[in-house]
């Protein structure tokens, strides 16, 4: 015959009533450590209002419904405050940088192509695009002239001089070697996309020459300067003296 096995002896102080147990002791019993109902439903009841501190701030909305905002904060929310002036100008440049910037990933251009189409669209006014003058469709047009312009320089198409010392046969070698950014299918895709064809795309690179002539955007780079060897390391790290400073 097997011993039984010994019941662990109970805790005398589990049947003791919860108000004169020691606040002390630590229970693992069935409810222990749950709230009761008079306390649950007052925790229910003040955790339907917003936490409260003393530290707490309303900034931009009236400290009653049923009142307006002040004078100031409205002349803020309009962009008319002092500390407001350029902000729309600010997010409009930013925005086209930040398009642009997306498009040129998408496209896989070189760093040197995205940092021209990026310092030509930071500064480039669109109002001369007319109903063309979204954002989207300026950067393509932007994009596809940046590196159409790049492929023929690398060819040497971009020199009047020698180009027309070349043969026809030369030419025509140089032609065939030449792919227009419009050939390829994710610009073709991004075209369709926002509503753009060749034929817009060139009526809008039309637009583009002139306005880069007559707002001196030719050679903008973002945060480059075009003439900078990339092989060599830099001479000066001080900006340049301004006219009539010693260097």
């Amino acid at each position: 015959m097997t011993d039984s096995a010994v019941p662990p002896a109970a805790d005398p102080r589990s049947s003791e009533p919860p108000e004169r147990r020691d606040p002390r002791d630590v229970h693992a019993g069935p409810g222990d450590g749950s709230l009761g109902r008079i306390d649950a439903v007052k925790d229910e009841r003040v955790r339907r209002w917003d936490v409260v501190t003393p530290s707490a701030t309303l900034i931009g909305r009236p400290r009653h419904e049923h009142e307006d905002v002040s004078e100031s904060l409205r002349r803020l929310h309009d962009e008319q405050h002092p500390a407001m002036a350029g902000h729309s100008e600010r997010m409009h440049r930013l925005e086209k940088v930040r398009i642009t910037h997306a498009f040129c990933n998408n496209l896989a251009l070189t760093p040197w192509e995205r940092d021209r189409a990026l310092g030509i669209m930071a500064d480039l006014d669109l109002t001369a695009f007319g109903s063309q003058r979204a954002i989207q469709r300026v950067a393509l047009v932007v994009i596809r002239h940046v590196v159409d312009e790049e492929r023929k320089r690398r060819l040497g198409l971009h020199d009047d001089e020698w180009v027309s010392e070349r043969s026809p046969e030369e030419l025509a070698a140089l032609s065939e070697r030449f792919e227009s950014l419009t050939d390829d299918g994710q610009f073709r895709l991004l075209m369709d996309e926002h509503g753009l064809d060749v034929t817009a795309v060139n009526r809008l690179t039309r637009t583009l020459r002139d306005q880069l002539e007559e707002q001196a955007l030719d050679g903008a780079v973002f945060g480059r300067s075009p003439y900078r060897d990339p092989s060599l390391p830099p001479i000066r790290t001080d900006p340049p003296a301004e006219d009539g400073e010693s260097a």
